[in-house]
This record gives C-alpha cells, structure tokens and sequence, in this order.
C-alpha cells in the first residue's frame, strides 16, 4: 500500500520538475478539457487547474485518488488503470502522463488508447525517467546493494520502449502525429535524512521493502545510503526525464 502523503513529499516533489514543460503544448494550444493520466497525488491536476483547464484526473491507486479529492474538489476523479479508459472517444483536448507510461504493463496498448480518447487535432505529452541518470532513486538501489540484502526489485516492461526512437516509433504505431522526445534535466535538492525518510515510508513495490528488514538491516542500507547520498547534498542529485509529445 502507497503511503499518498509520504509519497507526495518524496516522489511527488522529484516529478513536480517536470509538470511546466509537460502542460506546454496544453497551454499554448488552450486546451479546456484535459486528462491528467496516472494522477498520482495530483502535481499535474493543480498546475492545469491552475491554468484554467477542465481536468479529469485518473489514478489506479485509490489512496491517491481520496488524496486528490481532497485537494482538489474541481477535478473529476476516476480510477482506472491502463490501457483501459473508462472514457467514450475523443473526449479530450489534451492529455498528459506525469511517470505513468513507464508503469504500464503494456505499452503500446496504453498509447493506443490514449489515442482513442484525445480529439484529432489534440496533444498528448508524457514523461519518464532516463534510467542511467536517475540519482536520486538509484542510491537506494546501491545502498541495498552495499548493505548485502537479498534485492529482487519490480520487472521494468517499459525498459524495451524507453528510447527515444523506439517510444518514437510506438507514438507514430498508435496513429499520433509528429511524435518528438525531449531531454529535460536538473538538480533535485533535497535534505538527504528527509529524502530517506519520504521515499521509505512512500512504500510501493521498488522501495518499500526496505522498512520490510529487521531494524538492523534498515540502519544498516541507511549508513550506506547516506554515504552514496553525501556527495549530492549541496548541489542535489542530477536527475534526467524524456518527454514525449505529439499531436493526434
């Protein structure tokens, strides 16, 4: 179970760099009805909102969904999980997926529906992580991995689409337009004893286990990852995300 407010301390924070560029095309374009996909705690639903968009905010996770309806009483608030929407088609002017493409299990099922239910002439935009430039996450990997703990973290089926020109050719296969990917980087400054606690306690499947060990063992990862985590503190932790956009 996803611990929403850990999660939106934590996460939420890393992935909120991403929202500007994200909501571009949305923004240029005055989309009025948009569908912030994989929702999460809800940093895309109040930057939209904030833009005057009619926005309807999909999560599978229903912890996150109470969390966004509290916040955010304006927004329409569903739960579904890709690559079915529960949606008629060509409802939406634009949509955009904060870190939700890379979770799906099916990748080219998920832009096809999409697909469906943007307007032609609508833009979608979606981010995920550049796995080889992800600091910020990956020194508690390293951490575990220091520490000696038995490790089996989540399978990634999105590894085989995390490409530029491969989620290029993905967009293009599900009938989207002029697909392009961006590079958008930065430095996540954070205070690295709150880091460790947020994304602890978030929960989830890639980190969560780790308040699973005994006491011991946690300390243990803990000594570690503050000792891999050290050299970012006064200039955070270099971060890279892809941004996928196209019009349909």
């Amino acid at each position: 179970m996803t611990n929403a407010e850990a999660y939106d301390r934590g996460f939420a924070h890393l992935s909120s760099h991403t929202v500007g560029p994200l909501l571009a095309t949305a923004r240029e374009s005055l989309a009025p009805r948009l569908l912030d996909v994989g929702c999460g705690t809800g940093v895309v639903t109040a930057a939209a909102l904030a833009l005057g968009a009619e926005v309807t905010a999909v999560d599978a996770d229903p912890v996150m969904l109470e969390l966004i309806a509290r916040r955010h009483p304006y927004a329409t608030i569903r739960q579904a999980t890709l690559p079915e929407l529960p949606f008629e088609g060509e409802l939406f002017d634009a949509i955009a997926g904060n870190f939700v493409i890379n979770h799906v299990p099916d990748t080219a099922g998920a832009l096809k529906e999409l697909h469906r239910v943007l307007r032609p002439g609508g833009t979608i935009a979606l981010t995920w992580w550049k796995s080889d430039e992800m600091t910020a996450t990956s020194v508690f990997t390293e951490a575990i991995t220091a520490a000696e703990v038995p490790y089996d973290p989540p399978r990634r089926p999105f590894s085989a689409h995390d490409t530029p020109p491969r989620f290029t050719a993905l967009l293009a296969e599900a009938g989207f337009q002029a697909p392009a990917v961006d590079s958008v980087r930065w430095r996540h400054q954070v205070d690295l004893e709150t880091w460790w606690t947020d994304i602890v306690e978030s929960g989830g499947p890639r980190f969560g286990v780790i308040a699973d060990h005994p006491p011991e063992t946690v300390e243990r990862i803990r000594s570690h990852y503050l000792r891999l985590a050290t050299p970012y503190a006064q200039e955070g932790f270099p971060v890279c995300a892809y941004l996928a956009h196209a019009t349909r």
